[in-house]
């Protein structure tokens, strides 16, 4: 008999651990399912993956409730929760999916009636704007045709009267739109709009804009009309919508007018509001060079601080309530007002993705220790990284998931980062904050070399120096001055101190550390180092994590074997930008388009680009002065010392005060491990005679022996006849289409002098010069040129080796939620 209890209860105990042991297979395989459905490039029907949570769901209830063989239990555990995480973010996707833009409305005059539902971001050029649709109907010509169907958010551009940034030539101006309205949160506006589908610019190791709008919930983009024949903008109304929107902007603007230097406003505005676009672009370039970049944004991890600090604050005044203590334990008190305040200033602050992710987090750990429930920390973090994915599936790809996890774990990984444990002394209290950002900054570093190719050297010490500063200094004041205006002077006076010290520590030669982006295999290995010697464990134990970190600091990219050479030409819009290498040299032909006043393809391609293929450019060759050929010249040649500038721009150009141009005449020619490059065009001659900036454009030939690429900039067919009548052998098997394909160029003589077997054109998606220009599609189509456009393919990879062979980073990299071009 008792053996028989004996046996009875060892098999109730076993069935409770593997219950234990399921629930924590089951959170990891939900997390395992989610990041399967990302990898799909096309979505499958509502209801199979409706299905997949239902079965998932209810397998897992059974798999609970059975108390069969632990091994059997923790295999239906792991599928069931990779069913319904699969499940869960497919079937949300779909939904999303199903309110997407019709191609038949893209270039489309619309007249849309709606309102305001983010405070607008103004700049030189224009406002941006989210505006929620209320009523759609055509333009003056189908007003009596049915409303169009229109996506509920849409994100749209004003642009102002000089707003133009293209470089025109003499006597012709850029079209302009006409006069932005005073546009303000919660109002309802009639506005006369262009709408496109989400498209953004796809390139290895880029940003992912598309999947940015998809987790924003922005269905289309486009531009307000409100030109001289465009029925014009009507205020029709300020209503009571989106109050925490009208109160942030109402603080945004108090900020500006009463700080005088916009760089110190920007910032306490940033901090108090979350309007990281206030922000300077050269603040961001000193910041992230210092490694503080995320204390001066609104992150998961400036969220998470804030509820450290909110929690031992309430902490400690609770203790001061006899009947508040009787009523409720302080820690219990610390946690949820922590968490609580936490939520209101991540809504306060624009409630952004990275925001909700963190307060999710920190939900999830907070009910863990208001319940009394110790799981230890990896069933703490699987179960905050599964609801939060169950929150935003999308973010498990979004680099502020990783860094905001990675945070959030150092914080609460320990008895110490308990808010209110105990009662204890200020300066304990203190040195346990410092010990913990300490910590944080260690675990990060790896992860952020890792995510962007970049550290910084100087960053230990300058976190040392600025989370105290900013987190017990600048953003106290910045918020209290929300109610005691004055307290933002003392704010901007602290602000600028930081900002001395900053540029003096990012002046400092070496002040960071750049490296090639490793594969997925050896960066995983590289995460657990960084985790590793971040965790609370003896030296002996933490330095276990340097040789795994180790392989990823040596990795160097896989170059061409000598004698071959390959090209990438980056999706930058409108304009040109082709990256060429051989074994042991680098030139980038043009730096793409300037898409604002502090905005350039080089700062938000070239830049990263070249950082994550650890590129040293030797030669930098701007065809032409057009702004979308040399836009990101200013980035590219900061990033790069070394780089010699060769270009037919004029000496009095404004690149010639940044580095010193040689001119680039035909003749021009060198050899690089055996690839032979060849300037071809212009001659000494066209620069006496020229009239406009495309004839003189510098025109490259690359060629082995075996394959041979052209690269013809802006010429048009006066200067592709000159080329054809000076060059006795022009073939090659790539052409970098001229003028992106414009109707004045890729002539019939030229093409039949050229016979490409490619075609690449670098054009903007439904750009305004409609490039390339059917027509001349048609030309190359007639000869059997296969035309790789830059929005239908992304970047385009192409190698010497396979001369006939060009792979599409769109194709490579399918995802359902990319668009795809009709």
């Amino acid at each position: 008999m008792v053996s028989e209890v004996s046996g009875g209860r060892s098999r109730r105990a076993s069935g409770v651990v593997a219950g234990g042991s399921g629930a924590f297979v089951a959170l990891g395989g939900t997390l395992l399912g989610a990041a399967l459905q990302l990898r799909q490039p096309l979505l499958w029907e509502a209801g199979v993956y409706a299905a997949l949570l239902l079965v998932g769901l209810g397998g897992g209830w059974l798999s609970w409730r059975w108390r069969g063989g632990r091994l059997i239990v923790l295999m239906l555990s792991l599928a069931c929760g990779a069913m319904a995480g699969a499940g869960l973010a497919g079937w949300r996707a779909t939904v999303y999916a199903n309110g997407a833009l019709s191609p038949q409305l893209e270039g489309r005059d619309l007249r849309l009636t709606g309102v305001v539902s983010q405070m607008p971001q103004h700049s030189d050029i224009g406002t941006r704007l989210r505006f929620d649709v209320e009523t759609a109907q055509w333009a003056e010509a189908l007003r009596d045709a049915a409303p169009p169907t229109v996506p509920s958010r849409i994100a749209l551009s004003w642009y102002g009267e000089h707003s133009g940034l293209w470089e025109q030539p003499a006597g012709r101006r850029a079209s302009t739109p006409g006069t932005v309205g005073e546009v303000h949160a919660g109002q309802r506006w009639q506005l006369t709009v262009r709408l496109r589908a989400p498209h953004g610019n796809l390139n290895p190791h880029g940003f992912d804009s598309e999947l940015w709008a998809w987790e924003q919930g922005v269905h289309a983009q486009g531009h307000v009309r409100a030109g001289p024949r465009d029925l014009a903008p009507q205020l029709r109304g300020i209503t009571w919508l989106h109050p925490i929107e009208r109160a942030r902007e109402a603080v945004r603007d108090d900020v500006f007018a009463r700080v005088d230097d916009r760089r110190q406003a920007g910032v306490i505005a940033a901090l108090v509001t979350g309007d990281q676009g206030a922000i300077d672009r050269a603040d961001w370039d000193v910041f992230r060079a210092t490694g503080v970049a995320h204390l001066m944004s609104i992150s998961g991890l400036h969220i998470t601080l804030f509820a450290w600090f909110a929690a031992h604050v309430v902490g400690a005044l609770w203790r001061r309530s006899r009947r508040l203590m009787l009523w409720l334990p302080a820690q219990q008190a610390a946690l949820a007002c922590g968490v609580l305040l936490a939520a209101l200033y991540a809504l306060f602050s624009g409630w952004g993705v990275p925001s909700q992710r963190t307060v999710w987090m920190l939900a999830a750990v907070a009910l863990l220790r208001l319940t009394g429930r110790r799981w230890p920390w990896p069933h703490v973090w699987l179960l905050t990284a599964a609801v939060v994915v169950a929150a935003d599936p999308w973010a498990l790809l979004q680099a502020g998931f990783w860094l905001s996890f990675v945070a959030v774990a150092v914080l609460f990984a320990s008895a110490a980062a308990v808010p209110g444990e105990g009662r204890v002394g200020v300066f304990t209290r203190l040195r346990r904050f410092f010990r913990e950002q300490w910590s944080i900054t260690l675990a990060l570093a790896p992860l952020s070399l890792l995510l962007f190719q970049q550290v910084s050297a100087v960053g230990l010490v300058a976190n040392a120096i600025a989370i105290p500063w900013v987190t017990l200094v600048i953003t106290p004041l910045a918020m209290l001055g929300v109610a005691v205006p004055p307290l933002w002077d003392v704010a901007a006076g602290a602000v600028k101190l930081f900002a001395l010290l900053l540029q003096a520590f990012a002046s400092l030669p070496f002040a960071t550390l750049s490296m090639a982006a490793p594969p997925p295999w050896l960066a995983a290995g590289g995460v657990a180092g960084g985790v590793l010697l971040a965790m609370r464990l003896p030296w002996s134990m933490r330095a276990l994590g340097l040789p795994l970190l180790l392989p990823v600091l040596l990795w160097q990219p896989v170059r061409p074997a000598v004698g071959e050479f390959d090209l990438l030409a980056a999706d930058i819009g409108q304009g040109n930008a082709v990256l060429l290498r051989t074994a042991t040299h680098s030139l980038l032909y043009d730096t793409g388009p300037r898409y604002g006043l502090d905005s350039d393809a080089g700062d938000r391609v070239l830049v990263p680009l070249l950082r994550a293929r650890g590129e040293r450019l030797d030669v930098l060759l701007l065809s032409h002065r057009d702004i979308d050929h040399t836009g990101g010249a200013p980035a590219v040649l900061a990033m790069q010392p070394h780089a010699a500038l060769l270009s037919s721009i004029e000496a009095g150009h404004p690149l010639q005060t940044l580095r010193p141009a040689r001119r680039c005449e035909a003749g021009q020619r060198w050899n690089w491990d055996g690839v032979d490059f060849e300037v071809l065009f212009p001659y000494d001659s066209d620069y006496r005679s020229f009239t406009r900036p495309n004839a003189v454009s510098c025109v490259l030939r690359i060629g082995n022996g075996r394959a041979t690429v052209l690269l013809a900039g802006d010429i048009e067919r006066l200067q592709e006849a000159a080329l054809v009548a000076r060059t006795p052998r022009l073939q090659a098997d790539v052409l970098l289409v001229p003028h992106h394909g414009s109707k004045t160029s890729s002539s019939e003589a030229f093409l039949d002098a050229v016979g490409p077997r490619i075609a690449l054109v670098q054009a903007g998606y439904r750009s305004r010069f409609g490039h390339p220009a059917s027509e001349v599609v048609a030309r190359y189509t007639r000869r059997d040129v296969q035309v790789i456009d830059s929005p239908r393919c992304g970047a385009a990879h192409w190698a010497s080796p396979r001369p006939a062979e060009v792979k599409c980073e769109r194709a490579q990299d399918l995802r359902y939620w990319r668009h795809r071009h009709p």
